[in-house]
């Protein structure tokens, strides 16, 4: 699954790749590491003309009584394959799509006892466009209307089943004609469950002590640490 993301692109990066406007105050400070279990805001793109910003676990606009983090920590993926079934989702996939971009997410393999944490980036661009969905809130006790997202989840391409060799899932990563079709409602999410090339990724094996540390969120984080134990960097 995908639980931990970066976006360093600046906000007229994105700006021109989804031919969106930016609003007067958008921050853009880069984030090298962000896990979706803090709750990071995250620069958004729907089918609106300008840039958004939103929450990462979706809060479904039904939710009424207790505490909706508990709920968001539950709903920071969205298999595709039941995307239609789950009460959070289905009243919102193919209404309030949006697309997620990212830099980069971290995934773990696993060998025995032993965990290596890795950055996969992208390989033939510089954005990743993650498939998600999206819905609004309302506090009740504050009134404020609060925008968050979900990300989609596929089976894993052969890349990612080495990496992520215990689930074997990974994040939707759609294709520029793919992502104007999400955004449209166009595109069914039965075509959504054929992962993205392996050619679209490059791994790397990053430092356990960083990604684990208490600030992650350096630009040493992404970088390729030295060969650990299990590392299978004959496979890529």
């Amino acid at each position: 699954m995908c639980y931990s993301n970066s976006s360093t692109s600046t906000n007229v990066d994105l700006s021109k790749k989804y031919k969106k406007k930016i609003p007067e105050v958008m921050r853009e400070e880069p984030t090298y590491f962000a896990s979706g279990f803090a709750f990071p805001e995250w620069r958004i793109i729907t089918n609106k003309e300008e840039i958004q910003r939103m929450y990462w676990g979706l809060i479904p606009h039904w939710f009424k009584d207790g505490d909706p983090n508990k709920i968001a920590a539950m709903t920071l993926n969205a298999q595709t394959e039941t995307v239609h079934e789950k009460a959070s989702f289905r009243s919102v996939v193919g209404k309030k799509n949006c697309i997620i971009p990212s830099t980069g997410f971290f995934e773990w393999q696993t060998f025995g006892k032993e965990k290596i944490p890795y950055f996969i980036k992208p390989a033939q661009a510089t954005i990743f466009s993650m498939a998600g969905i999206y819905d609004e809130w309302v506090d009740r006790s504050t009134g404020e209307v609060v925008h968050t997202f979900s990300i989609l989840t596929c089976p894993a391409n052969d890349v990612m089943e080495h990496i992520h060799n215990t689930k074997k899932r990974m994040p939707v990563l759609l294709s520029d004609l793919q992502s104007e079709a999400w955004l449209s409602g166009d595109l069914p999410t039965s075509e959504l469950l054929q992962p993205s090339p392996s050619e679209w990724l490059t791994p790397v094996a990053v430092s356990k002590k960083i990604v684990l540390g208490e600030h992650p969120n350096v630009p040493e984080v992404q970088q390729e640490s030295i060969r650990q134990i299990g590392f299978q960097g004959s496979l890529f």
